[in-house]
């Protein structure tokens, strides 16, 4: 017999991705009605008018009520922000080598005939590229960073979920609405209460509707079971709930109604157990059957998937196989900095193990007084091999936080946006994703600078790269902050708002700098590639002058071409060190340059007064990003991707196991990476096999805490099982693996990232 789970999983991906036009149409019919007012009213207004009429359903067996779209997994589009590229791709949706679409003729016709002819040259891209100048433009046509966000909603934040759980929709209403008779010239007070009091009425609507099948239902089990969806809905939309499905029930409407508000990627879920926690000791003490619990938990596990995000092509080469950002952690510190593990994080852990789909994205925080059995449940579940829980470490993390001027209490509530994002939950806004930095591209610059440079130096190129560092970090940094004003200017989220602090205390928008911690997170990518190239370039210039700088440049310009170049590559590659072996030597250059990257961007503050701060994970973009850097001196070919993670070692390169890889990482200064990084580890499946396997992992996960690294992720599946994915998709349609911050389908991605998971090294323990 199939279970519930098994059933609503199956029911979920059993049929083709569509693209929905009905949050655009709707937007955009409130937005023509509301010309001249403040921008903050008609977005208001706008999400009211897909609250009040779009479609919703209940699926079949569904415990928890609340569907972006009415058929599973559908993409929805945001004509707003940029309808540009929609335009160039419509034709192209279901066969772009990711991330894959079927979209109607139909709705081609409405897109061509309606959307795109009001859109065009009233949407927030327009402005940006309006404002940039073209020094930054020619920067990022270069490939030497990419700004981000520009065309879409920001997300890559975690609402205050308390602030919703303890005091409930009738209160917040109460409040705004007062703040709005004492304030009448405060437009996001009355935006917020607009989308909030519409949020009510969406919520009725799924009461209504339960009740409706409810009635219509010939299934008696059925028949109760949307009798109670029916009747929690109606509490919700006015009271705090009072058990655990209650608060499961509102929580999932207000992620669905975020996601109408912005279209944006990692709304994230921050800190689930300890939230969630008094209401799950409330079902119990009602005598609620804890297995009912594990299946409400595992449900709503499931619903998390359902929300996928369509991306242009380009960007979906950076943020492959739907990454939708719902990202959850477990246990870690309370705020007296005692262990908060409580039995509401192993569930979460127990309920994944039945689901094992991409989302949520699960971590769990690790310190030194973590619980020894919980830490033998998270090897447990790392060992199932779909790359989740991922693991970040307080001994560093919290540090790094109070470096950013963070109090002590909320930097021990630290949570993750998005893939490895370090944010805190409900206090901050901050565009954690805002901009890419390719520093293997501004190598290859000055190397190529001093061409003909009969005097150049090891030194000198070594201090050039620094300066260039400098120079490019300026230009991001001018690029980011349009792109920051951009959403401030046309595209504020009141609701969203409402709901981090301190947004309602100044009144403002979260893109006004309205939250109490407003950051700018920018990536630098490619250190790995970098360290080895300057090491490797060292010896064989100007230690073993075996050939020239200029020879060697134009071995690099040649691809390494005939049999002299791969003499030459075959010694670049195998007679010098690699970052990723504990070699200081070669470690060393990473530590220099990943910090002064870091101290230049955390000179910078962006519009809403906050700070920028660096971080060093690439998501899926070291394949993008190594695609328009030439030949290095570490041997790399011509457009091959760069090293995946942030911090890993470049494929094939870490060849002194997997305790040499955290030694070299721990050697970086970690505390000033406060945006987050990532280190990607793979294992064989008969590595981690037994209990001795599960004994040894969860040592290794001491040992990764005691070396101050930040973060870890695992993959654990053999080569030989994704080469046969690859060539009998249809036979691993639910393998699911660790791509970067981040699980997905392994069938669902393209070839070119396949690649990069198979090549991955293996280690055993």
């Amino acid at each position: 017999m199939v279970t519930r789970i098994e059933q609503l999983k199956r029911d979920l991906f059993a049929k083709t991705r569509e693209i929905s036009l009905e949050r655009a149409l709707l937007y955009t019919e409130s937005h023509k009605q509301t010309e001249g007012e403040p921008i903050i009213i008609r977005r208001a207004k706008a999400t009211a008018n897909i609250l009040n009429k779009v479609n919703i359903s209940i699926r079949d067996g569904e415990l928890i009520a609340g569907n972006r779209t009415i058929k599973p997994r559908s993409g929805i589009i945001s004509p707003e922000m940029d309808p540009y590229w929609i335009l160039k791709e419509l034709d192209d949706f279901p066969t772009r080598p990711q991330d894959r679409f079927n979209i109607s003729e139909e709705d081609k016709q409405i897109y061509l005939n309606e959307l795109y002819p009001y859109w065009q040259k009233r949407s927030m891209k327009d402005f940006i590229n309006k404002e940039i100048p073209s020094i930054v433009k020619d920067a990022e046509s270069k490939a030497i960073f990419s700004i981000n966000q520009t065309d879409k909603g920001q997300g890559h934040i975690i609402i205050d979920y308390p602030r919703l759980l303890e005091n409930g929709i009738d209160n917040l209403i109460i409040q705004l609405s007062n703040l709005v008779k004492e304030h009448p010239d405060n437009h996001f007070y009355l935006a917020a209460k607009i989308v909030l009091e519409a949020s009510q009425l969406h919520i009725l609507r799924y009461a209504d509707l339960a009740e409706d099948m409810a009635k219509n239902s010939q299934n008696v089990e059925r028949k109760k079971e949307l009798e109670k969806i029916s009747a929690i809905s109606r509490n919700i939309a006015h009271h705090k709930p009072t058990d655990f499905y209650e608060a499961c029930q509102l929580f999932w409407y207000i992620n669905i109604i975020l996601q109408y508000e912005s279209n944006a990627s990692s709304i994230s879920l921050g800190r689930f157990d300890q939230y969630m926690w008094p209401f799950y000791q409330l079902s119990l003490a009602k005598g609620e059957d804890p297995a009912f619990l594990k299946t409400l938990l595992a449900s709503l596990w499931i619903k998390c998937n359902d929300i996928v995000l369509l991306r242009s092509t380009s960007s979906a080469r950076y943020f492959a196989g739907f990454p939708s950002g719902y990202t959850i952690l477990l246990g870690g510190l309370n705020t007296i900095g005692h262990s908060a593990v409580n039995n509401l994080s192993t569930l979460c852990l127990n309920a994944y193990q039945e689901v094992c789909l991409p989302q949520p994205n699960l971590g769990v925080r690790v310190n030194e007084l973590i619980d020894p059995q919980f830490l033998q449940k998270t090897a447990e579940t790392i060992r199932l091999g779909t790359g989740i829980p991922q693991i970040f470490n307080d001994e560093v993390i919290v540090p790094a936080f109070l470096n950013r001027g963070v109090s002590l209490e909320d930097a021990r509530d630290y949570s993750v946006v998005g893939c490895v994002e370090l944010s805190i939950p409900g206090r901050t806004y901050g565009l954690h994703d805002i901009a890419m930095f390719n520093l293997l591209k501004v190598m290859e610059i000055t190397l190529y600078e001093n061409e003909h440079n009969p005097n150049v130096t090891y030194e000198s190129l070594f201090e050039q790269i620094k300066a260039n560092i400098r120079y490019y970090v300026k230009l991001m940094i001018d690029g980011s902050n349009i792109c920051d004003l951009g959403h401030r200017n046309w595209a504020p989220v009141p609701f969203l708002s409402s709901f981090v602090l301190d947004c309602i205390e100044k009144g403002k928008d979260i893109t006004e700098g309205g939250a109490r911690y407003n950051f700018s997170g920018v990536q630098g990518i490619g250190i790995a590639n970098l360290s080895d190239s300057l090491f490797a370039l060292k010896g064989v210039v100007f230690d073993e002058k075996r050939v020239s700088f200029k020879q060697l440049l134009q071995v690099l310009k040649s691809n390494f071409n005939g049999e002299e170049g791969q003499k030459l590559r075959a010694r670049l590659i195998n007679r010098f060190s690699k970052y990723g072996n504990d070699i200081d030597e070669v470690d060393n250059i990473s530590v220099e340059l990943l910090r002064e990257y870091c101290k230049e961007v955390e000179k910078y503050s962006n519009p809403r007064n906050g700070h920028f701060v660096p971080g060093s994970y690439t998501v899926s973009a070291h394949v993008p990003l190594g695609a328009v850097v030439g030949a290095t001196p570490d041997g790399r070919y011509s457009g091959e991707q760069l090293a995946d993670g942030g911090l890993s070692p470049m494929l094939g390169q870490d060849m002194k196991g997997p305790t040499a890889v955290l030694k070299s990482v721990s050697k970086l200064d970690n505390y000033l990476l406060s945006n987050g990084t990532l280190l990607n580890v793979k294992f064989t499946p008969s590595t981690l096999e037994n209990d001795s396997g599960l004994h040894k992992l969860a040592n290794f996960l001491q040992a990764f805490s005691k070396l101050k690294l930040q973060h870890i992720q695992f993959n654990v599946v053999n080569a030989e099982t994704l080469k046969a994915a690859q060539q009998r998709p249809q036979d691993y349609a639910g393998l699911v693996v660790r791509v970067a911050g981040y699980s997905a389908f392994f069938v669902e991605l393209s070839k070119e990232i396949q690649d990069d998971i198979i090549r991955r090294t293996a280690h055993q323990l």
